[in-house]
């Protein structure tokens, strides 16, 4: 699989102008700059030991905590056609994963849907991040740009036949594990129960999500769960409708300069003006990081104000 996954990088690294009519990194980059998604937060005081052969005095830093968007996580109808074009072609279809399933004539009144789902790492988030992570008041990514976390074409068992979830606790208790009101986390497959396609769509990327920010999950991805370390607090698991954990911003074909969870706050719409005529949607998946700037060798430990 990594093999798999090094290719891909390779192949979505070349188109990065992309088209003016569809989403492409120029556009991903731009979008990272949401105040309301970053969410930049002085939460604590850090500790450490610094030592030198005249002795040893303690120093302090400022801990702050802010959203990374460290994924963009695409959910469409039609095998092949993420809507961000620059990366389109990291995962095409093969032998295993042909076409769409939506077999339906009218997608906006058909109650089964399917939807690929392709979750790379953001080009914004990590650019970002690299430049100002060295200042200590800006956390560095977990993630890497363009790095394809998962490619649901590469995970047929577990993505087009819910192989092994279909057997889980969480797919067969209703209420169990659910997207609000529009739809069920599990099986974490391509295929959902919702009538309306932007919806759908939300769920599939939350499935989407939920693999890849866990480790030893049944399906053939890259795991996502940073490693904490001395003065970096990275995120953990994210919980669908918890905004402690993680947000999400849309990308296409609408794009928002703020941040919410799904399925928005709990608000009843039917997103008439987000339907994608293609199927094809996108969001960027915030996560948040807490850090401090290291004054010393040894880390004595932090302080939150609250």
């Amino acid at each position: 699989m990594n093999m798999h996954l090094r290719n891909a990088v390779a192949i979505g690294t070349l188109g990065f102008c992309g088209s003016a009519v569809a989403l492409n990194s120029a556009a991903i980059v731009s979008s990272s700059l949401s105040p309301d998604c970053l969410e930049y937060k002085v939460v604590g005081i850090c500790y450490w030991l610094f030592c030198t052969k005249f002795g040893c005095t303690v120093r302090t830093s400022i801990k702050v905590r802010h959203f990374i968007p460290e994924l963009v996580v695409s959910s469409y109808t039609n095998t092949g056609n993420n809507p961000w074009t620059d990366v389109a072609a990291m995962s095409p279809p093969n032998a295993m994963s042909q076409g769409g399933g939506n077999d339906h004539a009218s997608r906006n009144y058909s109650s089964e849907r399917f939807k690929n789902a392709d979750a790379i790492g953001h080009p914004g988030g990590y650019a970002l991040t690299e430049m100002a992570s060295s200042s200590g008041y800006v956390c560095k990514s977990g993630a890497t740009a363009y790095m394809p976390y998962f490619l649901s074409t590469l995970d047929p068992l577990g993505w087009r036949h819910s192989i092994p979830e279909m057997l889980y606790p969480e797919a067969l208790i209703p209420g169990k594990r659910e997207v609000g009101t529009w739809g069920h986390l599990y099986p974490r497959s391509g295929w959902v129960n919702q009538s309306n396609d932007y919806k759908a769509a939300a769920v599939v990327a939350q499935r989407a999500a939920d693999v890849v920010t866990q480790s030893g999950q049944p399906h053939i991805y890259q795991p996502l769960p940073p490693s904490q370390s001395d003065g970096y607090w990275p995120p953990g698991e994210i919980l669908e409708g918890d905004t402690s954990t993680h947000k999400w911003q849309a990308l296409w074909p609408k794009l928002d300069t703020n941040c919410a969870v799904f399925p928005n706050g709990g608000v009843m719409e039917n997103f008439a003006d987000r339907q994608a005529e293609d199927g094809g949607y996108a969001w960027a998946l915030w996560r948040p990081y807490s850090c401090c700037e290291r004054r010393g060798q040894t880390f004595l430990g932090s302080v939150d104000f609250q």
